[in-house]
């Protein structure tokens, strides 16, 4: 499933030759890692295999990889295919919050739609063009606000931490779950019967119950996120 960081590279940024040997290609890489993507979307990450692409282009899995050598080529070329370049809503008018704000709603829209993409993205690897342009925009958003590059690059991953942490928390509660309200109402009943030990607990509990039980983990993480990146930004103008 291996293949060098270079083959890897030239999938995902190009130049992209036709195969010089075999019959006219009747393939390209987008339509390949479209069908990978329906795949992982209807059936997750673990049912894809480079037979069941071949089976849904209706070509023969050795004529697939004449494209693609191996299944992480496929899922780098997926994630990029599925997550698409970065495109501004319109044109924020306060400043780099307000984009940044917008921009982590759109990367969590993304991982809802594709929530293989948890699996698809872990530990050091080749991002492809699209990616790597939600990455240019989130850094570039905080230009001219006195954080250094590795600053701002780090706001970037801490937002997109934020994401997956929340993408994660859906994925485990299930189609028709709701992770906060699920776990809300296992813990009222065990501070209904346990409260005396967990005063404080209970107390949030209760406060939680009286506001609706509304599931705030998301809102609540992303401006508090962006409330830290403010607060170090005006001391970095003092």
């Amino acid at each position: 499933m291996g293949g060098t960081h270079a083959e890897m590279a030239r999938l995902l940024w190009g130049p992209h030759p036709r195969p010089a040997r075999g019959p006219r290609p009747t393939l390209d890489l987008d339509r390949i890692a479209r069908a990978g993507i329906e795949i992982a979307d209807s059936d997750g990450l673990a049912a894809l295999s480079m037979q069941r692409v071949a089976a849904r282009l209706g070509v023969t899995k050795m004529a697939l990889y004449r494209y693609v050598p191996g299944k992480a080529e496929l899922v780098a070329l997926m994630v990029d295919a599925a997550i698409g370049p970065y495109r501004a809503a319109g044109k924020p008018r306060n400043g780099w919050r307000e984009h940044l704000e917008e921009w982590g709603r759109q990367l969590l829209a993304g991982f809802q739609r594709h929530p293989w993409m948890l699996d698809a993205t872990v530990g050091p690897r080749i991002m492809g063009p699209g990616e790597l342009s939600w990455l240019e925009y989130a850094v570039s958003t905080l230009d001219g606000t006195g954080l250094s590059g590795a600053e701002r690059m780090d706001a970037a991953v801490l937002l997109v931490g934020h994401v997956r942490e929340i993408t994660q928390q859906a994925r485990a509660a299930g189609p028709t779950g709701d992770p906060e309200t699920e776990l809300g109402a296992v813990l009222g009943d065990l501070m209904r019967e346990h409260g005396d030990r967990f005063p404080a607990l209970t107390s949030a509990l209760i406060s939680t119950a009286r506001s609706g039980g509304q599931n705030q983990a998301w809102e609540f993480g992303l401006q508090r996120i962006l409330d830290g990146l403010a607060a170090l930004i005006d001391q970095r103008a003092c």
